[in-house]
């Protein structure tokens, strides 16, 4: 994995190598059972109804494997990424001697977002993709026009995706540039400084959170579109004959699609500020 060419980052991520794979491999391992279990709690109400109990110790088996896995997982993610954060934030520090202490101090914090980055937010953009690809998958053996009202739906998506990521570019740049001088602006003890600077954080706060809910708005939107259009198709007079557990499955794999979807501008709001972040805290690089 190679982030804005940082050699630090790159090193640390190789010294980590297995215990990062190890921990993803276990995250796409639980993000299968979370797939899979729409799929298996219909088939089990419709072995229910038909006087048999095969589906549901199929889902039972599915569940207690995901919930043991998940379980490992999380108590391995912390011991994997406490590791890497302070292998990575020590080595930060220690490049950045011939920088001030106050662009020192917000490179230390940023590095805590890298490594957050690759424990949550990579986890989370992984979900995503699980729940997009595999609900299109899954919904393709019960009805294509529903898969094709999806695909419809990613055009517009990733058509705003790559507005809102140079918006977002831009502002994140801002935001950062004003962190950098933190330390310096509390250590002057100059009061109106102090307002002044928190006074811009906030304003830079307030604009990405206004970019990121105008874009849950029109995301929304499109969500709802696609339900409601697959659930027109889906409840159409000659698919009446549909099995409840077939109809139980239809739904959550729409549901699971659609909240991929939701996930888009998050992922673009993140991207974007850890592209500027590894920028700064590379050394040599110009951080203005």
């Amino acid at each position: 994995m190679k982030l804005a060419g940082s050699s630090q980052f790159t090193r640390v991520l190789r010294e980590y190598r297995a215990p990062l794979m190890l921990t993803y491999t276990l995250f796409a391992l639980e993000m299968l059972g979370t797939l899979t279990r729409p799929y298996f709690l219909g088939v089990a109400v419709d072995d229910l109804l038909a006087g048999h109990y095969t589906g549901l110790i199929r889902l039972t088996v599915v569940h207690l494997l995901w919930l043991i896995i998940g379980t490992i997982r999380h108590m391995y993610d912390t011991r994997t990424f406490t590791a890497i954060y302070t292998a990575f934030v020590t080595r930060v520090v220690r490049s950045d001697v011939d920088r001030d202490v106050s662009r020192l101090s917000a490179h230390s914090s940023l590095a805590r977002q890298v490594v957050d980055f690759l424990e949550f937010d990579f986890n989370y953009i992984i979900e995503a993709l699980y729940n997009v690809v595999g609900s299109l998958v899954i919904l393709y053996l019960y009805d294509v026009t529903v898969v094709w009202i999806c695909l419809v739906a990613l055009v517009p998506m990733l058509m705003l995706s790559r507005l809102y990521g140079r918006v977002t570019a831009r502002l994140t740049l801002g935001r950062h540039d004003e962190l950098e001088k933190q330390v310096d602006i509390i250590a002057g003890s100059d009061h109106a400084a102090v307002d002044r600077h928190y006074n811009a954080l906030r304003r830079w706060q307030i604009k990405l959170s206004d970019q990121e809910a105008w874009n849950f708005g029109i995301t929304e939107v499109l969500v709802l579109l696609v339900i409601t259009g697959s659930l027109l198709v889906t409840t159409r007079l000659e698919r009446t004959a549909l099995q409840v557990g077939a109809i139980i499955i239809i739904y959550n794999y729409i549901l699971k699609f659609a909240s991929g979807l939701e996930t888009v501008p998050y992922t673009i709001q993140r991207l974007s500020a850890l592209k500027d972040i590894m920028r700064r805290i590379t050394p040599g690089k110009p951080t203005t």
